[in-house]
């Protein structure tokens, strides 16, 4: 697959960590995405792909494209045999200025970017970007889409800074004194996450932690599971344990199986690192 990605100019790379062009073959017909403190946006230019996500039984098909806000649980990726699309993985506040509702609204629901931007201007968009001039161009069209479409957000600065501290922190942070720090109340602190991000705070300090754990595991080697677990600040590893099966459906022995999987099979992919194959 071709993957290529950049990071946006000011005031984008407040909002989006970077805004990336796929294309090609995927590894596998269906993989699962655990969920992560990132929120997603994809333009599809290829034939669609189906996604299930949260609780759904059955999966849905996107054809223009799909908005995901930041997770709570696993969702999966049924990709066409040959796929292309252009996308922005956002930081879990970034969604909120190119929204038409809260945040909330979208927590394991995603949605096509249809019912974001509605049909004419993604049409439009979807026209532009097919016919640019190779991935850097589109890119650029692609972040010039998302400048012009900002908009003002109340609470926007409040989140994005207690958000950042949370991230800083990998999560184990005291959700107390961030709103003391910040000057509100835990129950206001907790308001304008939910509009906003979709989540707590808390939960985006659980999904923070969870992250910086998974991504701690080298799964070419021996894993020291009690170790691991002590150093990430959970409990005990039956703590660990049930987190790990809460966000991903998987006993952490499970995952590094089907990790592994994916190095052995697909060695050096750029899909390599966070999803899973679901077949």
């Amino acid at each position: 697959m071709e993957y290529v990605s950049r990071v946006p100019r000011p005031p984008l790379d407040g909002l989006i960590d970077d805004l990336y062009y796929l294309e090609g073959a995927p590894p596998y017909a269906r993989l699962t995405l655990p969920p992560a403190p990132t929120a997603l946006l994809v333009v599809n230019l290829g034939a669609p792909f189906r996604i299930r996500g949260g609780t759904d039984a059955e999966p849905a098909e996107y054809a223009d494209g799909c908005v995901i806000s930041m997770p709570t649980r696993a969702f999966e990726f049924g990709y066409p045999p040959g796929t292309r699309s252009v996308g922005a993985h956002v930081k879990p506040w970034g969604l909120a200025p190119f929204l038409p509702m809260p945040a909330a609204e979208l927590c394991d629901r995603p949605v096509t970017l249809e019912q974001i931007w509605g049909r004419a201007a993604v049409a439009g968009l979807r026209d532009r970007l097919a016919t640019a001039d190779g991935p850097h161009e589109m890119l650029a069209l692609f972040e010039e889409e998302l400048r012009q479409r900002l908009r003002e957000t109340a609470g926007l600065g409040l989140v994005s800074r207690t958000g950042s501290v949370i991230a800083a922190a990998g999560g184990a942070v005291a959700i107390g004194d961030l709103s003391a720090a910040a000057g509100v109340s835990g129950t206001h602190l907790a308001k304008r996450f939910k509009e906003l991000v979709g989540v707590t705070p808390k939960r985006l300090a659980r999904a923070h932690r969870f992250t910086a754990t998974v991504f701690a595991i080298d799964p070419a080697g021996p894993i020291d599971w009690s170790g691991l677990a002590g150093g990430a600040g959970y409990f005990d590893q039956a703590h660990f344990g049930h987190e790990f099966r809460a966000f991903t459906g998987l006993t952490p022995t499970r995952y590094v199986e089907v990790r592994r999987r994916f190095l052995r099979e697909h060695p050096g992919h750029v899909l390599n690192g966070w999803p899973l194959p679901s077949d």
